[in-house]
Formats: structure tokens, sequence, C-alpha cells
């Protein structure tokens, strides 16, 4: 529902990241929400204009370092902070009613056994997570609309649920068929210092990562086991190209019927004709990322290949917007009752 606020007053916890300034970029835009504060203990003070030269003129707002109680004064908080920060300061927000919107990991697992042993940490919020609904809205939309907190799906799920979710529901595939070929940008490394993401290190080359286990593995899994009862066995593997930002994931399957190109592209269609974010592109397309580059916008493509035994799905992100912030931001729109495309209409940058 709208909040009594002629404008919905957000918070952003951790704004000098990548996903911090893509926040405050697209909700620079957006007509019925205001920035009240963005925090940053190492750049207390500065001017958030002076890191983000992009936002000249448009924000008049200083880092400061996070205050509860400033944010309690927030209809919702966006935390683009490090794993095991939102964890923490969770449980006070909501107790006043404040929505939060999760960015890092810290509810995308249920299991929280497994999400210990993939991040590496203990997990705090155990209490926390009967409030918590993943913020896949093409999936989640009904829950999400009543959650206390929303946990931003991970940029390879996005891209990889949306794509790979109709053959699943339809049950044409062999659930333990599904692998994912993923390639991202170096944006989704992070903003930290780190030589293999230095122009000299990635330029020029193309790699896997991962191979033997990624954390957004056990997302991906749980996730498509719980929206279709079905124990999934899939196969993930990430690749770095030397691009800043955008997403490509190639998912292979097993039929298990003899089903026409023509039924998979309309089986397509039919699941996403409603969806604001999803462009089912037409049969014969190569979607690229720079077809969505800055936009919300997930586009895919579907293949059976010389009419052979298995299904080749194509989709494409901008990592760092429908794969971060612009998904959180639709995940707010649905959370206060507003139009889901408000501030997130922008049309992808070519070239």
């Amino acid at each position: 529902m709208q909040t009594s606020h002629q404008k919905v007053q957000v918070g952003i916890v951790g704004g000098t990241g990548y996903t911090g300034v893509e926040l405050l970029r697209t909700l620079a835009n957006h007509p019925s929400a205001e920035v009240k504060m963005i925090t940053s203990r190492s750049e207390d003070g500065v001017a958030v204009a002076d890191m983000y030269p992009n936002l000249r003129g448009i924000y008049d707002l200083q880092f400061s370092v996070p205050d509860i109680d400033k944010l309690k004064t927030c209809d919702v908080v966006f935390f683009a902070t490090p794993h095991g920060v939102a964890m923490s300061m969770t449980p006070e927000l909501i107790a006043n009613g404040v929505k939060v919107i999760d960015l890092a990991a810290d509810f995308r697992i249920e299991d929280l056994t497994v999400w210990q042993k993939w991040y590496g940490m203990e997990h705090t919020g155990a209490d926390l997570m009967s409030n918590v609904v993943y913020g896949l809205p093409e999936y989640y939309r009904s829950r999400i609309k009543n959650a206390s907190v929303i946990a931003n799906p991970g940029c390879y799920p996005t891209s990889i649920l949306l794509g790979v979710l109709p053959l699943l529901n339809a049950g044409l595939i062999e659930a333990d068929s599904i692998i994912a070929d993923g390639k991202s940008g170096v944006s989704g490394a992070g903003k930290g210092a780190n030589v293999a993401m230095l122009g000299a290190e990635m330029s020029e080359s193309f790699k896997a990562y991962g191979v033997s286990g990624h954390r957004h593995l056990p997302e991906i899994a749980e996730k498509l086991s719980e929206l279709t009862e079905q124990d999934i066995d899939l196969t993930f593997v990430p690749h770095l190209v030397p691009m800043i930002r955008g997403m490509e994931s190639t998912i292979y399957a097993t039929l298990k019927e003899d089903v026409s190109q023509e039924e998979l592209q309309a089986l397509y269609e039919t699941t996403y004709s409603f969806e604001p974010f999803v462009d089912v592109m037409p049969s014969g397309s190569l979607p690229e990322t720079r077809m969505v580059k800055g936009s919300n916008m997930c586009r895919m493509a579907i293949y059976r290949p010389a009419d052979g035994k298995r299904v080749v799905v194509t989709s494409v992100i901008d990592n760092l917007v429908k794969g971060a912030a612009g998904q959180a931001i639709q995940n707010m729109n649905i959370l206060f009752g507003l139009e889901e495309t408000q501030g997130l209409t922008q049309v992808a940058l070519l070239p």
C-alpha cells in the first residue's frame, strides 16, 4: 500500500559500490520515491556528487555513517552491502514498520545450513526468514506485495530462472539435465580492488570461474525446486568476459517429448505475455547484452537446434539493473502498491 508520505522515503545502506550508485541513478527519475539518506562508513561526509559526478545537480546528499534511528524514519531501506550486514540491522527496522530490500545474499537461500556452507559465516537471522520473500517478481509477485523483507535475487539466478522455468513448469525437460552457462561483465565482481579485475589482467581474455562450485548455484537450485516441486540437478558454470556490464546465460536441457520450435516459442510468449520486463524475442533471434544495457529488461530466445533432443535458451540482462538495482526498485514498487514500471522505463543504450 502507498505510504502516508507524498513519496516513498528511501534509505540506502552501503552506497559507494556499483549497485549503490545504480540505485541512485535509477531512483533519480522515480516519480514516487525520494532518497532520504545514503550511508558509507568510509566516505562519511563526502558529497554524493563528488564521488559520482554523473549525479551532479541531482542529489544534495552526503554519505553518512549508518544510524539505525535515522534509518527507522524511512519507508524502505535498501542494503547494497557485503554479506552479513543486512541480517544484523533488519530486525530493528522491520519492528518499526520499515521494509527491507537486501541486494546482498543474506536472505536468498532458505536452508541456512546451506547458506553458511557457501558464505563461510554464521547466519544470525534465522528468526527473520519467515518474513522474507524472494524478489523475483515474475514468480513471487503475490507474495512480494505483503513481505517485510525482500531477498533481491542474484544476477545469474535472475537470468537463469527466468530462462528455464517455463520449460520446467510445462514438464517438457528432464530435471536432471539442466546446464547453465553464464557470462558476466566485470562489474559483477564489485568495486573492491582486485588484481584479477585490472584492465591489463582481464582485457582481451575470457575465462570460466567457480567451476567446482559458485554461490549462485544453491540459490538457483533451491528456487527451481521450490517453484516446480521437483528435484533439480543443475550444472552451472560462470564466465568472466572483458566488458563492464551485461550478462548472458545460455541454458541447455534435454526434452522429454517431441515438441516443435513453434510450440516452444508459443510457450514462452504465453508465459511472459504480461510481464513488463521480460521480452521473448521472435524465433531465430540472438539476444545481445547491448540490447539491455542500462535497462531493466530481460530479453530471451528459445531454440531446438536441428530438431534434436536438446532445447537451448539464451537470456540477457544488465547485471546491475535487472540483476540488481532495477529489480530491487521493481520490488519496491510492488511493495508500496505503485505502478510496477515506475522509474524503470529507461531504454537500453546503443551502441
